[in-house]
């Protein structure tokens, strides 16, 4: 483990140097090598599809998992975008002269060695590499088994690029030991690593939060939320709804529950009940929401539950403000929605909702790197300090100080 981890931080040195030029030539070489080797990626991921398959992964997991040309094209789209991109280092965030004529200038530069740990999704090994290797970093990734083939075949080929372009192949890995023991022992050694960014289940993170001594930025689970407030455009309503449930709901940023207002509940849930009924999705209610309309009857525990597949919970509320305690109560900090046209009300929504995202009358399937035009994410940041939301190449930088005199020293 050492002696790989010890490679890694030696290219972290030639990545962290290299021109703008030649990182946008990779990258581009990247997305293309991705692209002419579609049937081999496919392929390889059908293995993992079959082994999902025959130990009953859920069908979430198994959409997560699945890749086919429009994905695999998607995966090169976004390493064209993050190609495209404004570069992240070398950029001067502040600068100033001291009472001592001492030019002080603050510069953005790489972090180091990042240590990505993550399940399901094979678009993840080429979004972080790109993003990592467009920021000046290295990346030591770690997907879930799950998806084992087709994350050694992507590393596989964005290798081929490097060593093409005489850079070492180190600067985008997979862990050699995918084992949770090969895990544990990574995030300790925070002697060559920079950064543990875990995206996953609750287990995993509460594993790497508690465990790691290197620094972590949590990826955290999206249980997200929509109020539709008494003041709502009832011809909004509908299709903000099921586009943030129903257009992918194994997505961190779907829906987990829907908060109405009590004014509008007896006029709007009959209306969402069926149109939800269309799209398949199971509905949990309060016992007020049963009042009006027939549903299975929501737990206290569901509230606090990402279901990731379409189930969706309805909560009825009095006002805006239970429904921001409620959001507080349950929420993951991830993403949340208000539908309403009163600007008061909008804005305090807005305002007192702790969560990395805050919508007015949109759906929450926005919270999304390249729907912010980002190009992708690394994922999307719970954390509150150093990142927040969708966690972009330039948040996969730090800063230092460069301080330029002529001589001064200090009296």
């Amino acid at each position: 483990m050492q002696d790989f981890l010890q490679k890694a931080k030696q290219s972290s040195r030639i990545v962290a140097t290299l021109s703008t030029e030649i990182k946008n030539s990779v990258l581009l070489q990247m997305a293309n090598a991705l692209q002419e080797n579609t049937s081999y990626i496919i392929e390889e991921n059908s293995k993992d599809m079959k082994n999902a398959k025959e130990n009953n992964l859920s069908s979430a997991m198994q959409d997560r998992l699945l890749l086919n040309e429009k994905r695999v094209f998607d995966m090169a789209n976004a390493i064209r975008q993050i190609a495209s991109q404004t570069e992240p280092v070398g950029r001067i965030l502040d600068g100033w002269v001291t009472k001592d004529d001492l030019n002080i200038q603050k510069v953005s530069i790489p972090i180091g060695v990042i240590g990505i740990i993550y399940e399901s999704r094979p678009n993840v090994t080429s979004d972080t590499a790109a993003l990592c290797f467009k920021s000046g970093n290295v990346c030591v990734l770690k997907g879930g088994k799950e998806a084992e083939n087709s994350n050694q075949a992507i590393a596989k080929i964005l290798q081929n690029i490097l060593e093409k372009n005489n850079l070492p192949k180190q600067a985008i890995s997979l862990l050699p030991d995918s084992s949770r023991e090969g895990v544990a022992k990574l995030i300790k050694e925070d002697k060559f690593v920079d950064l543990i960014v875990p995206r996953g289940g609750e287990a995993l993170i509460r594993f790497i939060s508690e465990n790691s001594s290197i620094p972590v930025i949590k990826h955290d689970k999206g249980v997200c939320h929509i109020f539709i407030d008494k003041d709502a455009n009832a011809n909004k309503v509908i299709s903000i709804v099921i586009n943030a449930k129903c257009q992918r709901p194994s997505a961190c940023n779907s829906i987990e529950t829907i908060l109405v207002h009590d004014d509008i509940a007896p006029y709007i849930l009959t209306g969402l009940q069926e149109e939800l009924k269309l799209q398949g999705t199971q509905l949990k209610g309060c016992a007020k929401t049963l009042e009006y309309i027939k549903v299975d009857f929501a737990q206290e525990n569901d509230f606090y539950t990402e279901y990731l597949e379409n189930i969706l919970n309805i909560k009825v509320v009095s006002n805006v403000n239970e429904a921001i305690e409620h959001i507080q109560k349950y929420g993951s900090g991830h993403s949340e929605s208000i539908l309403s046209e009163n600007y008061t009300t909008i804005n305090k929504f807005l305002n007192e909702v702790d969560a990395a995202c805050v919508y007015a009358n949109a759906s929450t399937r926005f919270t999304d790197g390249g729907e912010f035009g980002l190009g992708a994410e690394v994922g999307i940041s719970t954390n509150k300090l150093h990142s927040r939301g969708p966690m972009g190449i330039n948040d996969l930088t730090t800063f230092k100080y460069k301080i330029y005199g002529q001589g001064q020293t200090r009296k």
